[in-house]
Order: C-alpha cells, then sequence, then structure tokens
C-alpha cells in the first residue's frame, strides 16, 4: 500500500498473496515457513487489514485510490463509508450500479449521458504535459447511508474509450478533486517501478515466509528514505532554474557514493520514531548537484511540475502476487 501527500509517495504497508493452490497445501506452506494461522484471504480482504493498520496508528488519510479488484469489493467500500474515508475505485464496464432510473451496467449509463455531462479536466501531468480527458459523474444509490455516491465516467479524447470508477464521499466535493484521486491511483505502478529500479525490491531470491517479509520491508524503508529525502530537499533548496524538482532517482545514483548512501541509511533506520529525520551531512548534498543536473536532464522535461497535491492525502491500492 503506498501512502501519497504533497510532498511524494512511498510504501508504508505490505502484504503477501497467497492463492489457494498454496493454502490448500498446510505442509507445502509449512515447509515455507508460513505460520498456521495464516488462511487463504482475497486481495480485497488484506487492503482492509492495512488501511485499518494504517488509520488506527493515526496516519491522517482523506482518500482510497484502487483499481478493480478493489472496487468491485462491497466489504472494502462499506469499511471505507463506516470510517468517513473517500475513495475512488476503479470498476469494470460490466459493474451494477443503481441510478434513479434502475439497475444498469457502468458503460449503459455511459452511452446514455448527454453532451452537456461532459467536462474536459487534466488527470495529472505525464511524460508529455498535461493528460486530458474529457469527464462525467453520474449520481447513483447505495445501501449504506449517508454521504454521497457516483460513478465516475472518463472518456479519452482521442478513441473514445471508457474507464469507471465507483466513488463515495463524505461530504460534497467538486468533480476536479475526484479526478485528482483517480490519478493518484498510478502512484503504486511508480513506486513499484522506484522501488524496483533504486532499491531492489523484487531482487529478493527467497521463498519463505519470513525472510520474504524481511527482505520486503527493507526495500520499502530505502524508497521511503529516498522519497522523504527528496521532498525535503525539495522544501528547503530553491530550485535551479530551468530544471525540474530534485527525484529520488537522482539521490539514490548521485554523489553520495555506496559508502555515504548506506552510513546514511544506517544512520537512518536508527533515528526513524517518530518521523524519519535525516542524518547530518547529507542535507547540503544536492545543492551541489546543480552543475551535473544541467548536463543530464533535457529542459522539455519541465513539464513535470513535481506538484502532488494540495495537503490531501490519499492511500492507494495494488498488489504484485508471487
Amino acid at each position: 500500500m503506498v501512502y501519497v501527500a504533497t510532498g511524494g509517495h512511498a510504501f508504508i504497508d505490505r502484504a503477501l498473496y497467497l492463492p489457494k493452490s498454496w493454502t490448500a497445501e498446510p505442509d507445502r506452506c509449512r515447509a515455507a515457513g508460513v505460520p498456521d494461522d495464516i488462511k487463504f484471504a482475497t486481495k480485497p480482504t488484506l487492503a482492509r487489514e492495512m488501511i485499518t493498520r494504517a488509520l488506527d496508528a493515526g496516519i491522517p488519510a482523506s482518500w482510497v485510490a484502487g483499481d478493480e479488484v478493489y472496487g468491485a469489493d462491497s466489504k472494502l467500500r462499506a469499511s471505507l463509508q463506516e470510517r468517513r474515508i473517500g475513495y475512488v475505485l476503479a470498476v469494470a464496464c460490466d459493474h451494477q450500479v443503481t441510478a434513479l432510473a434502475g439497475k444498469h451496467l457502468a458503460r449503459a449509463l455511459a452511452r446514455r449521458l448527454p453532451s452537456r455531462a461532459w467536462s474536459r479536466l487534466s488527470a495529472g501531468v505525464g511524460a508529455k504535459g498535461q493528460r486530458w480527458y474529457d469527464w462525467a459523474l453520474i449520481d447513483i444509490t447505495d445501501t449504506e447511508a449517508g454521504g454521497g455516491h457516483g460513478l465516475l465516467v472518463r472518456r479519452s479524447i482521442s478513441s473514445g474509450e471508457l474507464a469507471f470508477y465507483r466513488c463515495y464521499t463524505p461530504t460534497p466535493v467538486p468533480l476536479a478533486t475526484l479526478v485528482a484521486v483517480a490519478d493518484r491511483r498510478w502512484t503504486i505502478e511508480e513506486s513499484f517501478q522506484a522501488g524496483k529500479g533504486l532499491t531492489g525490491l523484487d531482487e529478493h531470491q527467497v521463498r519463505r515466509w519470513t525472510s520474504w517479509h524481511r527482505w520486503t520491508i527493507l526495500a520499502m524503508f530505502a524508497h521511503a528514505f529516498l522519497a522523504v529525502t527528496a521532498a525535503t530537499e525539495r522544501a528547503e533548496i530553491d530550485p535551479t532554474p530551468g530544471l525540474i524538482p530534485l527525484t529520488a532517482n537522482e539521490i539514490r545514483h548521485g554523489r553520495i557514493g555506496r559508502d555515504g548512501w548506506v552510513e546514511a541509511l544506517s544512520a537512518s533506520l536508527l533515528s526513524v520514531p517518530p518521523g524519519l529525520s535525516l542524518p547530518s551531512g547529507t542535507r547540503d548534498w544536492a545543492s551541489r548537484q546543480s552543475g551535473q543536473r544541467h548536463c543530464r536532464q533535457v529542459r522539455p522535461l519541465r513539464c513535470g511540475d513535481g506538484n502532488y497535491g494540495a495537503g490531501v492525502q490519499w492511500c492507494v491500492l495494488g498488489g504484485r502476487s508471487r
């Protein structure tokens, strides 16, 4: 699970999904060190447990975003509504919802929308600039009382392809807010990519329960260290004109050096509670990179403005199975 805030995003929790082919063979699980009390659980069930742990620990979150696996799960949606946590969860085109006109498939409701129902909004900044789509919001009913429920529809300007999201808002919000939350769903993919490329998230060669969790936690912490360091540097050091904000990739591959990287990470491991504190000697490191960044960066990349939101926090769900 990824936590998204104004400064950036990073993993905050993980759960190993075991398919029924594993949980149905106790001897196989026991040989891999899986505890006896671990039973089969769907990905939405694991997501509910992670969200519960995060919220019970006092982590502030206003929204939850996720893909179709989570949007189709009514228990996950109900648990978020009970806590009055808004969500924008993707659903399939054949997902059935109840509107004023009765029960319909999501794609059927979208076909009935008049042209005036659509608004053109940006889903955020991509590699080629603003990503524009047409958006529409359909009011739907839900068995749970309170809050607003809707079906958010995204339409591609070029191909007309549709995407659908099940939405819940404890209080009324503008369409642009729902669009912004829907866009944050992609941070889970960005975090997987960064975790694999920068901290070796996928480089473990273990097949046991305990070793998998140890490796994953270490890789997650290293990724969070990079994310927090980059966010802190961007907040405290004036950006060089013409360059995009400092990135975790630059910190990982910059001139901290291998020994300095290990020393900085080890120091943080010893001084994280209650928040991640940066070791002394690393805070002014980025200021020495300006000349090299001019050589490495391409000026058209200015389209990436590094804006992650406006003080709102999200939890983004995603997963990979073994």
